[in-house]
């Protein structure tokens, strides 16, 4: 059942503009096959970017400049402009959502404890007992392309990736689950940690505003582009293009200057800057 607090707010969701982003045609029922769909679509669909803190805009996430920028323009986002917008999508369809925060841990040296950062959500099908984590904003090669059922130790085969969620044992009262991609080497690396405890746009605009403007913020200083598509997976940064192949074979190339950059983007993302666009190394 869909609350008042898991309505999206502000402006009226453009679900058929949406589904025509996201080349998804499928049918509009709460169903789990429906939610494993658009979520693929969309992960497939919009790429993942940081254009906007790179060059000083903290980005919006009213729903009415989201859909502007991911929906209607040749532009992506990062994690909370993805989920947002994939929570509307999903609680127009008819979806319980309830917003989720996570630590990053993928890249993380051992014993280092991040801020809750990331957004997630925990998606519930009407009539099925078990909810799914739903993401379609991790911007890496391992993130999720299809939601995974919030289930400890089972494996997710979201071809051609693998994922798992175990329990972590930690001091606190809520279980610790931790999202798990499968490396080409076989191992199991954690992506993130995270628990239900639930999280509301404001706490969102918060955390938004900090990725977007300290000063030590990855998001600040360096574009990080990604995309994913059925044959591979691609990511600019800095000017470092890299393709990794299904089979985890890994190719890199150097953009020339800046016009050549903006060039990738619109050929190989998507993307398209406004003309004069200037964006650091």
């Amino acid at each position: 059942m869909t609350t008042d607090r898991d309505r999206a707010p502000g402006a009226a969701f453009d679900l058929d503009a949406y589904a025509a982003r996201i080349g998804w045609a499928g049918e509009r029922r709460p169903t789990a096959e429906v939610l494993r769909s658009v979520h693929r679509a969309h992960a497939l669909g919009i790429p993942f970017e940081n254009l906007d803190p790179v060059r000083g805009i903290v980005p919006s996430l009213a729903l009415a400049d989201l859909q502007a920028k991911l929906v209607h323009s040749a532009r992506g986002g990062y994690c909370y402009e993805h989920n947002t917008l994939l929570a509307a999508a999903l609680r127009a369809l008819g979806f319980g959502i309830t917003l989720l925060c996570a630590r990053v841990r993928l890249g993380a040296a051992p014993g280092d404890v991040r801020p809750r950062t990331h957004m997630l959500m925990l998606a519930a099908v009407p009539g099925e007992p078990t909810p799914y984590i739903a993401d379609v904003g991790f911007g890496a090669s391992g993130a999720l392309l299809e939601p995974i059922p919030l289930v400890a130790d089972a494996e997710l085969h979201d071809a051609p990736r693998r994922h798992r969620l175990v329990h972590t044992p930690h001091e606190g009262p809520l279980a610790l689950w931790t999202l798990q991609s499968r490396t080409g080497a076989g191992a199991w690396e954690d992506l993130y940690a995270f628990t239900l405890e639930p999280f509301e746009a404001p706490d969102y605009e918060v955390i938004n505003w900090h990725i977007a403007t300290n000063p030590r913020s990855p998001f600040q200083h360096r574009v990080y582009v990604q995309r994913t598509t059925e044959d591979g997976h691609l990511a600019l940064s800095g000017r470092t293009l890299t393709r990794t192949a299904p089979d985890g074979t890994v190719t890199e190339q150097e953009p020339a200057d800046g016009e050549e950059v903006l060039r990738v983007l619109a050929e190989r993302f998507g993307i398209r800057l406004p003309e004069g666009t200037c964006l650091p190394g």
